[in-house]
């Protein structure tokens, strides 16, 4: 971020040619209860973005052929990105008009709720601008609330070194051992702040073929994840996101789903990873382990438990 920070502080930061910027958005609305996963603690709750295809591909190919249509209408120069370069993009869309940053920080529309891939065209052209769209949420904290892991510190503001997502996809060495039994059985991403918003009374289920949820990736056993090599987690994860994180990281979110599971039963998922070649992968399957036998000793409840007393 830092390295990058001139690129980020302004288009003209990444490209000096640029005078306008188009922001689209894709829906990728789920169908149904994006966190119902969270009440199976035996499956790896997988992102909704992340349950389909790379939607980086279609959206550039998208963008790509809007692109053309602009050269060969308008004329100018252009350059089109994907989340893959310091773009801005969540307050582009917000003064685009295309939605708002809610407190989560993420681009909030009243006609698709918090689910929308974002995409950028950067042009020469001198385009007239959509009028800014302004915040609506008010009081609302419901995405703070719902933070697991209490990331979100408050309006548009968020702790990355907390926030699940950062911490099973980008992270790459152990996760911090007092938020593991926070992130429960998500295995890439989390969706809960998203998923609350009240605005989701307006969100749409996608049509689009690319972003509807691959099977295996709809509730996956966390045992026969924790079980994957390198070529087998390729073979499985081919054209998804979830391929970038490689099989080392993937193992270790499932670990500490499998640590946090109280499911006695995965024992031996976790116990065949002790002597992994992988440092970060050894060690959490040690963690896990030591909670599981935790939880057969009864010194603390399983998660999802409650207790009461008299």
């Amino acid at each position: 971020m830092a390295e990058r920070c001139e690129q980020r502080a302004a288009p003209a930061g990444l490209w000096p040619e640029v005078r306008s910027v188009v922001v689209l958005g894709s829906n990728y609305g789920p169908a149904g209860d994006p966190l119902a996963l969270l009440n199976h603690p035996d499956r790896g709750h997988v992102s909704v973005y992340a349950r389909n295809k790379d939607y980086h591909d279609l959206v550039k190919r998208r963008l790509k052929a809007l692109g053309r249509w602009m050269a060969d209408s308008l004329g100018g120069k252009l350059k089109v990105f994907v989340d893959t370069a310091p773009v801005m993009e969540k307050p582009l869309a917000a003064q685009s008009g295309l939605g708002w940053q809610g407190r989560h920080s993420n681009v909030v529309s009243r006609r698709f709720g918090s689910w929308l891939f974002l995409g950028e065209i950067y042009t020469s052209l001198d385009l007239p601008p959509d009028a800014a769209e302004p915040d609506h949420c008010g009081a609302c904290r419901r995405c703070q609330d719902a933070c697991p892991t209490g990331a979100i510190e408050g309006f548009g503001r968020v702790e990355p070194r907390r926030c699940i997502s950062y911490l099973t996809i980008e992270h790459k060495g152990p996760i911090p051992e007092e938020l593991r039994p926070l992130m429960g059985n998500r295995i890439y991403g989390c969706d809960d702040c998203l998923a609350v918003c009240p605005w989701n009374k307006f969100a749409r289920a996608t049509v689009e073929p690319d972003f509807l949820p691959r099977a295996e990736l709809t509730a996956p056993r966390l045992a026969d994840l924790a079980a994957l090599d390198d070529a087998a987690f390729r073979q499985v994860f081919a054209g998804s996101t979830i391929k970038r994180i490689g099989r080392d990281r993937m193992v270790r979110n499932v670990l500490v789903a499998i640590g946090n599971s109280g499911d006695a039963r995965l024992r031996p998922a976790a116990a065949a990873l002790l002597d992994d070649p992988d440092e970060v992968v050894r060690d959490a399957a040690s963690w896990a382990l030591a909670q599981l036998d935790r939880d057969d000793t009864g010194k603390h409840p399983a998660p999802g438990s409650t207790g009461s007393t008299t």
